[in-house]
């Protein structure tokens, strides 16, 4: 199963706060955490990480248990499979803060069918929407394929069912990948979830750091 969880880092500028969640990162991941230059993104990196760390205490996860990260703005997510697992399983997830969308962006990036799909919506919020939703379907299989932007975001086409799901996918990448999308209240941000795992939780747990 993937388990979903999400947190806010907003807690992390505090100096005292960040300084005990950083001294307990492995080393690797400090030297990440030291190249960044603004404290937003300090904290992004570092909450990213002990949200991971949290969700293997919960679960009993293993080092190479298969997981994976993604901040936007002040939140960080992480998807992760709980459960025994041979490394075969894939695993994406994307958050992605809510904007002003850049339909120029859709038109050259996205596929033909998607792009189509945003400009039928009626409303400029709707538009908005649909665009935000279909930015963090393809980025989090983008991830889920360990390629990312490697892959051209026109190379695969995501229809926004219910649950979303791929209508057209690359030839490397044949077997099915499943969809899981999240909302949370509040929370002014798209979250998606892709994985050949299809047990997906079904709530997104959001974390205190």
């Amino acid at each position: 199963m993937i388990r979903v969880w999400i947190a806010d880092v907003t807690p992390l500028y505090e100096e005292k706060c960040y300084k005990r969640y950083y001294e307990g990162l492995p080393s690797f991941r400090k030297e990440k955490a030291d190249a960044l230059k603004y404290l937003s993104k300090k904290a992004q990196s570092v909450g990213a990480w002990v949200l991971w760390e949290k969700m293997k205490s919960r679960y009993g996860l293993e080092d190479d248990a298969v997981y994976n990260l993604s901040h936007s703005g002040a939140w960080v997510m992480c998807a992760a499979q709980e459960g025994n697992s041979d490394g075969s399983v894939r695993v994406g997830c994307d958050i992605e803060k809510t904007g002003q969308m850049r339909l120029q962006v859709a038109r050259r990036l996205f596929c033909r069918e998607e792009y189509e799909r945003i400009v039928r919506e009626e409303t400029e919020e709707q538009q908005n929407d649909c665009f935000f939703r279909f930015w963090v379907l393809k980025e989090s299989f983008l991830k889920a394929t360990r390629r990312g932007m490697a892959l051209p975001l026109n190379s695969f086409c995501v229809e926004l069912n219910d649950p979303p799901r791929l209508a057209r996918q690359p030839a490397e990448y044949p077997e099915p990948y499943y969809y899981r999308e999240y909302t949370v209240e509040n929370i002014p941000c798209k979250m998606a979830v892709c994985s050949t795992d299809r047990d997906i939780d079904s709530e997104i747990e959001n974390c205190a750091l």
